[in-house]
């Protein structure tokens, strides 16, 4: 029973398989809808915030401009004796002295608008800016609302307001205006937070959606991996059987004898390949969780035995009673393997029969061959590593059936030469 190393597939190694390819472009494909229908959703969701925060602050601001311009409006004093403006209650105002530009102004003699009193006069408009401001407010009769800039060329909001006198031609206006600082570096703040946090959102997004897309996919990955497997292992096992059944169903001249033999020998290889076939499909199904594995109480000297006799070659039995709890399908499989694996590999001395020995649980098989190369694999029982013989598949099958069970599955070098092959089974539980 030697062994020789893994076979390798170059052709799986250099071309991608085509059912995990096309799953690997569906799940880059949903990382790249749900990418797209996160940032979609977030960009509507964000203009739509930027336009609510847009009129919220217009707003706002709006009704703080009115709220100043009012208030200094009522404040304001005329003194008919001297014929001019109190500012005595508006320099102590403090909507006067607040965080809003505050201008008054008044009409002189020619009818020009001139200033009496500022506050923050650098966030207003020029004189001719003011000027205009006025004329609107009087015209209005009422308060304005205007956007403008002030004399650095900065956005700024104004509002104005009219205030009349009787028996006086003397008219003003009050002027209140924004920080034009504050809402630039408001709305930039709010314009950084929402691109920074949609990024972040679209970026967390694709991540998640590819992992769970990946995770979503990795049974259906798992299921192909078993079907190649299950298809290369079947190409493999059955090549040769049905080699030999083409060899010996091939038309020529026989007389009956010969008629007789082939029919028995095609029986056979027929057989065999059924075996092989159940022992892979059993495999592929229980590994996809469409089959579970059958557990009875059975006896594994009188398994092993009925397995024995489907053989013809010479195999020597020495059984004890011993009782497993297992499929008996498995395990029958298990023990052919193990038997075609010793006859084989043990033809190199026909001379000495294969030797079967069955007690506490184990099943070991011994034969006469050449007997192991420990410098080609540790593990015999891997798939594709074979002497030379077969694809090393039944091994493989019988480590597996082993490790079902709970048990291993061993192959050591026998005393005297050939080797011992072993499946031991743990004992069953009450």
């Amino acid at each position: 029973m030697s062994q020789a190393e893994p076979r390798g597939d170059v052709t799986s190694l250099t071309n991608p398989r085509p059912a995990v390819a096309r799953l690997r472009r569906t799940r880059w494909l949903l990382t790249a809808l749900i990418t797209v229908i996160t940032a979609t959703c977030l960009v509507i969701l964000g203009v739509l915030a930027a336009t609510i925060d847009a009129r919220s602050r217009h707003n706002a601001v709006d009704n703080s401009l009115d709220r100043v311009v009012t208030g200094l409006w009522r404040a304001l004093d005329f003194d008919p004796d001297e014929q001019a403006i109190n500012l005595d209650q508006i320099k102590q105002d403090d909507l006067a002295n607040g965080e809003m530009a505050v201008m008054i102004v008044t009409t002189d003699d020619n009818g020009r608008w001139r200033e009496i009193y500022g506050h923050l006069r650098s966030w207003l408009p020029s004189s001719n800016g003011v000027a205009a401001m006025a004329d609107d407010a009087v015209r209005a009769a009422g308060t304005v609302f205007q956007d403008s800039r002030d004399s650095a060329g900065r956005p700024v909001r104004l509002a104005a307001t009219p205030a009349y006198w009787e028996d006086t031609k003397t008219q003003a206006v009050v002027i209140a205006g924004t920080n034009p600082g504050l809402h630039d570096r408001d709305r930039t703040l709010l314009l950084w937070g929402l691109v920074v946090g949609g990024l972040t959102l679209v970026a967390l997004s694709a991540i998640a959606a590819h992992g769970i897309s990946g995770r979503s996919m990795r049974q259906a990955l798992a299921l192909i991996e078993e079907q190649e497997r299950f298809l290369g292992d079947a190409a493999h096992e059955l090549r040769t059987p049905l080699t030999t059944l083409g060899l010996v169903t091939a038309p020529r001249r026989r007389n009956p004898h010969e008629v007789e033999r082939a029919l028995t020998d095609a029986s056979a290889l027929g057989a065999k390949m059924e075996r092989i076939v159940a022992g892979l499909l059993a495999r592929a199904r229980m590994q996809a969780g469409v089959t579970t594995m059958e557990r009875v109480q059975l006896l594994l000297d009188q398994l092993t035995e009925a397995v024995v006799e489907e053989f013809k070659s010479e195999i020597l039995v020495q059984t004890h009673p011993t009782v497993v709890v297992g499929d008996p399908n498995l395990l029958s499989l298990a023990v052919r393997n193990l038997i075609e694996n010793a006859i084989t590999h043990g033809a190199v001395n026909p001379g000495a029969p294969v030797e079967v020995y069955v007690g506490d649980g184990r099943v070991s098989v011994r034969d006469h061959g050449a007997g192991l190369n420990p410098q080609l694999s540790s593990n015999p029982f891997q798939r594709g590593v074979t002497g030379g013989r077969g694809s090393g598949i039944g091994l493989a099958l019988v480590a597996w059936i082993a490790e079902l069970h709970g048990g291993a599955a061993t192959m050591e070098p026998a005393p005297g030469g050939g080797t011992i092959a072993t499946i031991a089974l743990p004992p069953p539980t009450l």
